[in-house]
């Protein structure tokens, strides 16, 4: 519920700041196009931009699209048209009904993972809002990867941060051929004199005692004396320590409540 909340949150804060503009469609490799011509019916054609980036066209042949906006494309057939003596003032429209060339992948913890157009601007919010936002395991920061002209950016954005400080800064608009990918979240785990042991989910700057708190608190013949936890180090040895209650949590953390002596 809470996740589903802080979604319902996320898409309100996109169109309140008005994170994204609405942009036109650029044209690209694999994108499928409707094209009309008013009061020309044998000039309505619906074809696929080829991998050379054009696309055939009654009259005209073989015309360029790829990397135009629909609009400026529409204006090149309409020149042509005019050019070929074919129409004498033609209202050409151009709509795209399949987007292949820019599509977004969205992976990891989310609730639908997949491919998703770039239909307009699209944020970085709005496709995780598409992608059914982040699922009940998935973590607090997103990695953005991309291609740039000086190679493959990696970044770590977060999510959370953003929409609880109400700043749309870092909701960046994304490309055709982004990655997003959404970490599983840190988890800990807890063992001994505990009501409910097992594996729980590290929430922002989680203490030890809140840790116990999700794990249901000590059973009667728990103590909260003698605390220990179990966690590896940079180097993978497995290091305990005595833990106290204001101790901050780890990810991977092992909880042991003891036993009470008396």
């Amino acid at each position: 519920m809470k996740r589903y909340l802080f979604w319902m949150m996320a898409a309100l804060l996109a169109c309140t700041f008005g994170a994204t503009q609405a942009a036109e469609l650029v044209l690209g490799t694999g994108d499928v196009v409707k094209v009309s011509v008013y009061n020309n019916p044998d000039l309505t054609v619906e074809t696929r931009v080829g991998a050379n980036g054009f696309i055939t066209y009654p009259l005209i042949g073989q015309v360029e699209v790829a990397g135009l906006p629909t609009a400026a494309a529409e204006k090149k057939i309409a020149s042509l048209l005019v050019k070929g003596g074919f129409v004498k003032d033609p209202q050409v429209n151009m709509i795209v009904t399949l987007m292949q060339s820019q599509q977004v992948s969205v992976l990891g913890q989310v609730n639908r993972p997949g491919r998703f157009p770039i239909d307009g601007a699209r944020s970085l919010l709005d496709v995780l809002a598409l992608a059914g936002g982040i699922s009940p395991d998935g973590g607090d920061f997103v990695t953005l990867v991309r291609h740039t002209p000086s190679g493959v950016s990696k970044d770590a954005i977060d999510i959370v941060g953003m929409v609880r400080d109400g700043s749309l800064k870092t909701d960046i608009e994304l490309s055709g051929g982004d990655v997003v990918y959404v970490e599983r979240a840190p988890h800990f785990y807890i063992y001994g004199e505990v009501q409910r042991p097992g594996m729980f989910r590290i929430e922002r700057s989680m203490t030890v005692l809140q840790a116990l708190a999700a794990g249901g608190g000590l059973t009667p013949r728990g103590t909260e004396r003698g605390l220990r936890i179990k966690r590896r180090d940079a180097g993978g040895t497995l290091q305990i320590l005595e833990a106290k209650f204001d101790d901050l949590v780890r990810p991977d953390d092992v909880l042991y409540v003891k036993e009470s002596l008396f």
